[in-house]
This record gives C-alpha cells, structure tokens and sequence, in this order.
C-alpha cells in the first residue's frame, strides 16, 4: 500500500496536505468532486455519440484533448514528464487499462444504453477492487468495510432489479460491455497500489497515461478509418468530446492522487458516487425517470460509503 500522497507541487516533491477541518474531510471532499465531475462525463459521453459518431473517433479526441491539456499545464508549471523505465510501464498500463480499452468499451455501449443504467455498471470497479486487494493481503475482510461494499451492490441492485431492468431487453450484450471498463479500472487500481512510485506527481501519470492512450487511439483510427471531424462552428458533439477531455485530465488525475491518500478501496468508492450523479444527470438532462427504488438505493449508497473510511496509516503524509 503507498502511504503517501504523490507530490502536486512544482519541483515534485511531497505537497503540504490540507490542516484542520479540511484535512479530516479532505478524501471525502475530492471523492465527492470526483464523483459530481465523472458522473456528469457519462452524459457527456451520450451526447458525443448520440449524432453516431465513432467511438473510435470520439476516444481519440478525448485522449489527445486531454494530453493537450495536461501537457499545457506542465508547461505552466515548468513540470517535466519522467521517462524513467518503470515509470514507461506505468504510462503503458494506465494509458492502457484506465483511458483507451475503456473509452472504446463505454462509448460502444454509451450508443446504446441510457445514462442511468451506464452509471450503474461503474461499480462493477469497487466491486472486484475490494476482491483484488484482498486476494493480494492489501485488504482485511474487515466487517464494516466488508459491510459498506455489500451497501453499495445493495444499492445498485434497487436500483436496476425492481424496475425490471432495460428499456430494451436485447441491450443486454451492451451492458456487459459496459461493465469491460470496471474490471479495467480494478485492475488498474492494483497496478497503481504495487507499482507507483513514491512521491510521484499524479498529474505527471495521468498525462503520460495519456500520451500513451492518444498513440493507441490514433493507430487504431487510422487502421479503421474511424475519425470524426471536430468541425466548426462546434455542436453538441464537439462541446461534449471538449468536455470529457477537460473532466477526466482533472479527475482522473485525482484518482491517482486518492489511491495514495486514502487507499485503493476507499478511492474505488467514488465508483458509487459516479452511479448516484451519473443517474441524476441524466434526469436532468435527457429528463430520464425513475422508481421509488432510485431514492430508496440513494440511501443504502450513502450508508454504504461512510462504512468505508480511510484508515489512519493510509491518511498518513510524511
């Protein structure tokens, strides 16, 4: 388990953690960020393919987007990009695992399946996160946290059982396809938790990530002459894939940061927050409706998530 938190300073050293009340509550305050921002990208995402644009095209752009934008920043901040040799194989793998495979899974499936049910299959993550961790002795089959991630399938469970489930019964495949990005975010999360480097700057992973991602995502287009043309003036669908971009640079970013300073079971949590906004944006957005059962699985969710705090050697800076 890293104990502590990558460095977000200039020089990549260790940052200053928040002090106070704000430190007590910091995980809490960037999960919850994490959570209003990723669920929002899931409506996004319906947005950039619903005119039928290419997932192939879309996950391009949002890649190279966002490297652009984190690329902008590091300049800002006079940040360099490590090309250490273990540090390579970390871009490889979440380039891999946490931004191409699972944009070309989500936005396959994000043609097909409304928003609600997209956000539902996020927490296939914490699911197998909390497996994984456990099987490689990272996690104890402590009772509460054993008992907060048994709320959160709960919670998923009222939410998508009750209502009997899909609009279209044939949508079926395309809901095991979105739940491919999960068991790619769990694995990730393993990766990050053994092969992280000690004081390294999360933003410097996440626009290597990236670069990588927009290297797979450019071979692929152009072997599948799947691109899409980001024409002007910009529509609903350029604004969406800017947005996406813009979203997962931030917080994917943070995701990383997160894993270091509170765990990557706690950190994996942010999946049923992404299920929570995730289906409240689409009400609000494609004016999507549900059941009782959406509110009665709100609350077991958040029940669920307090079970599942940081532990005192995990909130631990040096």
């Amino acid at each position: 388990m890293v104990e502590s938190a990558p460095s977000t300073g200039r020089n990549g050293s260790a940052a200053e953690p928040p002090t106070g009340l704000i430190k007590r509550s910091w995980a809490w305050i960037v999960l919850l960020f994490m959570g209003v921002a990723w669920g929002y990208s899931i409506s996004l995402a319906k947005m950039a393919v619903a005119g039928g644009a290419h997932p192939f095209g879309v996950a391009m752009w949002t890649s190279l987007l966002g490297a652009g934008f984190l690329i902008t920043d590091s300049a800002a901040r006079r940040r360099s990009i490590s090309v250490k040799p273990d540090v390579l194989l970390l871009y490889v793998a979440c380039g891999l695992l946490g931004v191409a495979i699972p944009a070309i899974l989500f936005y396959y499936a994000a043609s097909r399946l409304p928003a609600g049910i997209l956000s539902i299959t996020v927490t296939v993550g914490p699911i197998l996160t909390f497996l994984f961790a456990a099987m490689c002795g990272l996690e104890r089959f402590a009772s509460l946290r054993v008992l907060g991630v048994v709320f959160g399938a709960l919670a998923v469970v009222l939410l998508v059982a009750p209502a009997a489930s899909l609009p279209d019964p044939s949508a079926a495949p395309w809901v095991l396809l979105a739940c491919g990005p999960g068991v790619c975010y769990a694995l990730e999360n393993m990766i990050l938790t053994f092969r992280l480097p000690k004081g390294a700057n999360p933003f410097m992973i996440t626009c290597g990530s990236f670069l990588v991602s927009s290297a797979v995502m450019v071979s692929v287009v152009m072997a599948t002459d799947s691109f899409v043309p980001l024409a002007w003036p910009w529509g609903t669908m350029e604004w969406a894939i800017v947005g996406i971009a813009a979203i997962n640079a931030v917080v994917y970013g943070l995701f990383i940061y997160l894993i270091a300073y509170a765990g990557p079971v706690f950190s994996s949590q942010v999946a049923y927050l992404v299920t929570l906004f995730g289906v409240a944006w689409g009400m609000i957005i494609f004016d999507e409706r549900h059941s009782v059962w959406v509110w009665l699985s709100l609350i077991i969710m958040l029940a669920g998530l307090t079970l599942v705090r940081p532990r005192k050697h995990e909130r631990t800076q040096e």
